[in-house]
């Protein structure tokens, strides 16, 4: 099997309970989403997704990921799309980094394998071990006792994990973590994510105002030299999430950082193959696994359902199907979650079927 053609699509993915607050005054109602299509000789497709939280969150924006989704295209035509090794090898050697291109096309390739082998892309990266996860919901960061209200909310809806936006005023986000405790009960799970956005001072602080609340705490300063320094002292579960973009710094987040688990996201790892080794390095360190992207919609909420579906029970924390936050219904709102439980779908590859006529072609690289 050979690729012919790659398509590269552009989607509005809008939030679907208005807007979205981050620490920093970060904001998104709305977000620029990339699709890619890759077409072989043998008239297999494969999807893809890559959509940024905005230019700020993490280094990569849109436009970027477009071009060097170009050359890294350019680079794979003829290529074997079900061999996946060698798919990695042509991008690592086309460009040094760029892992957030390299990402939908990877996702694309185990789509294309799962298709030509009739299996879900569940069955090929070690079997089903969760037919039904809890998933969870991000809270926009806002007072206090609306981040309460709108846990339960979404308890009502059968969601009960949660992941608060932080990261501002310390005494603020005490407050908002103390109020969203309180709206849960023993079953709930909240991390209060500061994305990156405490100063170590204001991070020391937070974490001593949490200290006793049954919550983890998610990347409280922007670097991990400073999440360690922040943490020192602390009892709070500590996640790290957007400093950690490699499998060497697992092993950092472990045994120096002390951290009991690492938010995986396709985007920094560069797509699926190496979250799945991610994955699996977290499960045998006796770490928990929470594993997303940046944003998305039903393409990447599919890539997602597949790998947390083959992680061990005991140790999935944290996933969302995206999804249910934004309108990125491409693929008829497919998988669908169900009273806070996700199941990864059983067709072939990523087991869903993208509606084209709701993304705009932007280029095609290869045949037409």
């Amino acid at each position: 099997m050979k690729i012919t053609g790659v398509d590269i699509y552009k989607y509005t993915v809008g939030y679907a309970h208005g807007t979205y607050v981050m620490s920093g005054d970060r904001v998104a109602a709305t977000e620029d989403g990339t699709v890619i299509r890759i077409r072989t000789d043998q008239g297999l497709e494969g999807w893809g997704e890559i959509t940024t939280l905005g230019k700020i969150y993490l280094p990569t924006f849109p436009d970027g990921i477009r071009i060097a989704l170009k050359d890294l295209s350019e680079a794979l035509i003829g290529t074997d799309p079900t061999n996946i090794g060698m798919v990695n090898r042509i991008m690592a050697g086309t460009l040094m980094g760029q892992e957030f291109a390299k990402s939908p096309i990877d996702i694309a390739c185990w789509d294309i394998l799962g298709k030509s082998l009739g299996r879900p892309i569940s069955a090929l990266i070690g079997g089903v071990l969760n037919d039904r996860f809890p998933i969870y919901e991000a809270v926009p960061l806002a007072a206090p006792e609306s981040m309460g209200e709108f846990i339960r909310e979404r308890r009502a809806a059968g969601i009960n994990r949660f992941q608060l936006k932080v990261g501002n005023n310390p005494m603020d986000d005490i407050a908002r973590t103390r109020a969203s405790v309180e709206a849960g009960d023993s079953e709930t799970i909240i991390v209060a994510d500061s994305n990156g956005g405490w100063s170590l001072a204001s991070a020391k602080l937070a974490l001593q105002g949490m200290a006793g609340l049954a919550v983890y705490v998610e990347q409280p300063c922007r670097s991990t030299a400073d999440c360690i320094l922040a943490h020192r002292g602390s009892a709070l579960p500590l996640v790290l999430d957007e400093s950690i973009v490699n499998h060497d710094e697992i092993y950092r987040a472990k045994y120096e950082a002390n951290a009991v688990s690492v938010n995986l996201k396709f985007g920094k790892l560069g797509g699926l193959t190496n979250t799945i080794k991610a994955r699996d390095l977290l499960q045998e360190l006796n770490m928990a696994v929470s594993v997303e992207d940046m944003w998305g919609g039903d393409i990447i909420t599919a890539a997602t359902s597949h790998v947390a579906a083959t992680t061990r029970p005991e140790s999935l924390l944290m996933t969302p199907f995206f999804n249910d936050w934004t309108d990125g219904h491409v693929a008829s709102y497919l998988p669908r979650s169900s009273n806070g439980f996700g199941s990864a779908p059983t067709g072939p590859g990523l087991g869903i079927e993208v509606e084209v006529d709701k993304l705009e072609h932007l280029f095609t690289v290869g045949r037409a």
